[in-house]
This record gives structure tokens, C-alpha cells and sequence, in this order.
């Protein structure tokens, strides 16, 4: 089965009515969190729906009483003008009260699912991004979140119609019991018509939702890789991938305009035009004992206005409300997932003071099944430097992953000054481990927020010092503005070496006890490479460092280098050590050197 045949039998599914009573009920706790809002509105809405009933009500008693009668004095004539005229008014500042309050209800819920799914993601552990692609979480946070914005509204017309419809049936009995039975007849037919729809439209517009999130990952896909889709000439596939999907969206909503066009509006109206017909012709039917008075024709009329117009208000917004709850679906998988990061066992007072590193029997998997780590152990004392060299593949990153606790380990233990890493609050963990990447990322900003990234309680003093000692400061002085020179996001004004220098000193700049360079030097230039190492060697005095090395050269002079292979150490010494014993470590120097001798010849 490939990927569109899997995406079409998963998402072009119902959501089961069960189920999206359950989504609603969700929903609806984060709008009672704002409870003055929606009582006011509440409130202002019944008060409306009292004036519905009483406005046709009033000028039925004056038409019967008064016009028929030929009775109706000025006096009269201009105070049920007066009195109509201030029921308008009152109707009218109802109104804008409650439709206000909704409004204001609504947006403050949307505010705080936007605040709740944002600091979610933030508690998820690596795994869960590793498996999400980035766009369909920004489509989640985003289009989603909007999404509910148009369903809270609907609150705002389920309320009212409710409302509406309860007191135009009372008015409609009240007035004529036999006529009002026959209208309320209809009420199963529509209850059924929304109940067919809501199941069949939820199919759609759940399609429709993850369709826009595809379109929101392979328009992020884009950007991100453009400059490699241009290097590659895949501008016309990838632009083929993009009308694929904008075209099934496309599909999805004719789909959804197709059955809107048939199950909301027009149906109701048709209904409505039915109930009418029906209504009249009881009224006028010949064989009524009396005569029915015209008053009550104009008010019967005007309650079944007011029955089956909110119903097909109703109708229209469902498109909303089935968006919404769909929306809502996405939006649950993201505050109810369990990819948290891993948790610590925290215990307060702990601090890292010395920064020893010791790991014992540790195993770790990334899926739980594949086992990436195998019975590492190995010990680094304080102030040492350990460097991990190894293939692609061979787990020298999974190392600092699980150090780092990015990633939870299942079997073994990692002791910092001799306690378990589980136990340090994580807050004491990330100011004492400092971890250099790859692939730097650079804010948007300035040179100096990128470096203190934010954190107040660092002075610009502490900022230069930082990237002098890294040699930063070398170009940054010369940068318009110097350390607050501009960057853009990712930093594509600089380049890869500069990058890099600054993500040392806002690693450095924080005094970590332990230094973690995950193949910091790899993507640079030998002149930078020189004045980091420059900077390191003073730096990494009175500091613990893990190094993992794609250049063997850089960390000759480590005071313990571990080789891994397949997960496994496969040798441990220093560099005169296990260059001695002409093993794997011994192959890939000389490997390297053959390399490197090579290229200043050419």
C-alpha cells in the first residue's frame, strides 16, 4: 500500500457521532474557563428570544383589539409605536451585548488552546519531532487553532437558535395548538438532516484538514530546501507534488460545496416553505367553526420565521462546527500524546559541581525495539577531555543524546559526580552541560541576543568576553553595528564557520561545568577549524569535555578516546594507545592522514 492509498483509507473516514460529542465536550471546557463571558451572553441571548416572541405577540393583540375594531385611538396608534419601537431598541443592545460577549468568550478560549498546545509541544520529547514533520505541526498550531475560532462562534448561534426555536414553538401553541403541531412535525426531518450530515460531511472535512496539513509540510519542504531543489533541478517535481495535493484538496472541496448545496439551506428553506403552505392552508380551511383573526395568521407566520430561520442558520454554520470538531480531533492528538520528554526524578539542592561522568552498562533504543547503545561503559574524570570517534551510524550521537536526556535509556545508569543523572532538576542539567551542534541555528535577532539568547541575567561584559575567547569577536567587530549587527533567521548572512563560532560562546557564555561538541568543527574551513581549537584548549581547562570527532586530529590530545562500532566500544586509550595497537582506531588515522596528504599535493 503506498502512502496516498494509506492517507486516503485513514483520513477519508467518519468521525463516529459518539466521538465527536466527546470532541465537543472537550472543546467546550476550555470556553468554561471564561464563564462571566458566556453567562452574560447566555443571558442577553434568552432576553432576545423573549423579545421574538413578544414583538409579533403585540402587534397581533393590537391589530385584533384595536385596527380590526376600528378602536384605535392616537393615543393608542403612537404608544404601541413607542412601545414596538423600544422593544427594536432593547433587541438591539441585547444583541450587540451578547454577540460582544461571545466574541470575547470565543477569543480568549482560542488564546488559551493556542497557549496549551504550544507549551504541550514543548514538554514532547525528540522522538515525537522526529516523527512529525515540521509543517504539519505549524498547520496544527496555526490553521487548526483559527479553525476553532469560526467553531466557538457557532456556540453563539446554537445558543441563540436554541433559544429562538424554544420560544417560537410556546408562541405558535400559545396561539394555536393544532397549527402548532403541525409545524413541529418538521422538527424530526431536520433533526435527522442534521444528524446525516454531520456524520458525512466529517469524512470530508477531515480529509480536507490533512490535505491542508500536507500542503503546509511540502510548502515548508520548499523553503527550507531550496537552495537544494535549484542545485538539483527538482523545481518541476517538486512543483508536481504541489499540484498533486493542492488538486486533491481542490477535490475535497467541491466535495464539501456539493453537499453543502444540498443538505443545508435550500433544504430548510424548502421546509420552511412547506410548514408556511401548510399552516395557511389549516388556517383557511372552510370548515373552522370561527373566524380565524388576521392578527393570528401575521403572528403564526411570523413564529414560523423565527422556528425555521435559526434552523437554517444553524444549517449554514454546521459547516463551521464539523471544521471545527475536526480541527478540534487534530488538535487532541497533539495535547493528548505521551512522546513526553524524559522525566526527571528531581531532587531539590542538587548541583553539578565538579562535572564527573560516569556511565554504567547503558542500553538505549530509539523505537524500543531496535537497540542502538550496547553495555556502554566508560568513566571521565573532572577536567578531562573524552573524545568518541566512530562510523556513521555507530552511536556516538545516541551518547549525548541520552546524556543529555533528549532521549530516555532503558537499561544501565549515567552518574554525574556520582549521582544519578535522573536525580539533578532538569533546570541544573542544561545550565551545567553545555552542548555544541553540528549544525548551528541562529535566531532572529541581533549577535549579542543570539549569543546570551535572551537570558537577562547575562551582561553584554559577559557576551564579548564569551566571543573573544572563542575568536569570534574577530568578525563580529567587524560587522556594521558590531554586537548588535542584525541576523536573520538561520543566520544565512554568515557563514558556516562564523555560525559556529557564535554557538560556541553562547555555549560558553553560560560557565557549563561539562562541554559536549557533537562534531562542532566538521563543517568548517581549516582556518576556523585553527582558531577554535585555539580557543578550546584554553576553554576546555577545568571543564569535563565529550567530544565526538569526525577529524581524529582534533582530539589527539584527549585524555581518553573511546571507538564504537555498531553500538559497542570496540576500544578505549589515548591516541599513542591505540594508535600502538594498530587496530580499528589505527586504520581510520592513517586512513584519514593518507587522505588529508593527498589533497595538499593536488
Amino acid at each position: 500500500m503506498n502512502n496516498e492509498d494509506n492517507f486516503e483509507s485513514v483520513w477519508s473516514k467518519a468521525i463516529p457521532f459518539k466521538e465527536q460529542v466527546q470532541i465537543f465536550k472537550r472543546l467546550m471546557k476550555f470556553v468554561m474557563n471564561f464563564k462571566r463571558e458566556m453567562l452574560i451572553a447566555i443571558v442577553g441571548a434568552f432576553l432576545v428570544s423573549v423579545i421574538n416572541m413578544a414583538l409579533p405577540f403585540g402587534l397581533q393583540y393590537f391589530l385584533d383589539h384595536f385596527l380590526v375594531k376600528q378602536t384605535a385611538m392616537v393615543q393608542i396608534i403612537l404608544f404601541a409605536g413607542f412601545l414596538y419601537a423600544f422593544g427594536a431598541l432593547l433587541k438591539a443592545i441585547l444583541q450587540f451585548t451578547y454577540e460582544f460577549s461571545f466574541a470575547l468568550g470565543s477569543e480568549k478560549s482560542l488564546e488559551l488552546v493556542r497557549k496549551k498546545l504550544y507549551k504541550k509541544l514543548h514538554t514532547l520529547g525528540m522522538r515525537y519531532f522526529d516523527q512529525t514533520p515540521a509543517g504539519s505541526i505549524v498547520s496544527r498550531v496555526t490553521n487548526d487553532t483559527m479553525t476553532l475560532s469560526n467553531f466557538l462562534s457557532v456556540l453563539s448561534s446554537v445558543v441563540i437558535s436554541f433559544f429562538s426555536i424554544v420560544s417560537a414553538l410556546v408562541a405558535m401553541f400559545m396561539t394555536n395548538k393544532t397549527a402548532g403541531f403541525l409545524v413541529l412535525l418538521f422538527l424530526p426531518v431536520l433533526l435527522l438532516i442534521m444528524w446525516l450530515y454531520s456524520v458525512q460531511s466529517s469524512k470530508l472535512y477531515r480529509n480536507y484538514r490533512e490535505r491542508l496539513s500536507r500542503i503546509n509540510t511540502n510548502l515548508n519542504e520548499s523553503i527550507e530546501g531550496v537552495s537544494l531543489i535549484q542545485q538539483f533541478k527538482q523545481e518541476k517535481r517538486m512543483t508536481g507534488e504541489f499540484e498533486k495535493e493542492n488538486g486533491g484538496l481542490m477535490e475535497t472541496r467541491f466535495n464539501m460545496i456539493r453537499m453543502n448545496s444540498l443538505l443545508l439551506s435550500p433544504l430548510t428553506s424548502m421546509l420552511y416553505s412547506l410548514a408556511l403552505a401548510i399552516s395557511l392552508m389549516y388556517f383557511g380551511f372552510p370548515l373552522h367553526e370561527t373566524f380565524v383573526p388576521a392578527g393570528v395568521v401575521y403572528a403564526f407566520s411570523q413564529y414560523i420565521s423565527q422556528f425555521f430561520n435559526p434552523i437554517s442558520n444553524m444549517m449554514d454554520q454546521m459547516t463551521l462546527f464539523q471544521d471545527g470538531i475536526v480541527s478540534g480531533k487534530r488538535i487532541f492528538r497533539i495535547l493528548d500524546n505521551t512522546e513526553y520528554e524524559p522525566k526527571q526524578d528531581a531532587q531539590e539542592g542538587l548541583t553539578i559541581s565538579k562535572g564527573k561522568i560516569e556511565f554504567k552498562h547503558v542500553n538505549f533504543s530509539y523505537d524500543g525495539k531496535n537497540e542502538i547503545l550496547h553495555d556502554i561503559t566508560f568513566t571521565v574524570n573532572p577536567g578531562e577531555t573524552l573524545g568518541i570517534v566512530g562510523h556513521t551510524g555507530s552511536g556516538k550521537s545516541s551518547i549525548i543524546n541520552v546524556m543529555m536526556r533528549f532521549y530516555e535509556f532503558y537499561k544501565g545508569q549515567i552518574l554525574i559526580d556520582g549521582i544519578d543523572i535522573k536525580k539533578y532538576p532538569k533546570e541544573e542539567l542544561r545550565k551545567k552541560l553545555g552542548l555544541v551542534l553540528q549544525e548551528p541555528f541562529m535566531f532572529y535577532g541581533d549577535i549579542a541576543s543570539n549569543i546570551r539568547l535572551y537570558n537577562k541575567s547575562i551582561t553584554d561584559e559577559q557576551v564579548k568576553k564569551a566571543a573573544e575567547a572563542v575568536q569570534a569577536d574577530r568578525f563580529i567587530e567587524k560587522m556594521p553595528g558590531k554586537y548588535h549587527a542584525k541576523i536573520l533567521e538561520g543566520g544565512s548572512e554568515l557563514s558556516q564557520g562564523e555560525r559556529q563560532l557564535i554557538s560556541f560562546a553562547r555555549t560558553l557564555v553560560t560557565d557549563p561545568r561539562v562541554l559536549v561538541l557533537d562534531e562542532a568543527t566538521a563543517n568548517v574551513d581549516t582556518e576556523t577549524e585553527t582558531m577554535i581549537q585555539q580557543g578550546l584548549k584554553r576553554l576546555r581547562k577545568g571543564r569535563t569535555t565529550l567530544a565526538i570527532a569526525h577529524r581524529l586530529s582534533t582530539i589527539a590530545d584527549a585524555d581518553q578516546i573511546i571507538v564504537l562500532d555498531k553500538g559497542r566500544i570496540i576500544e578505549k586509550g589515548t591516541h599513542e594507545e591505540l594508535l600502538a595497537k594498530k587496530g580499528y582506531y589505527y586504520d581510520l588515522y592513517t586512513l584519514q592522514n593518507n587522505s588529508d596528504n593527498r589533497e595538499k599535493n593536488l
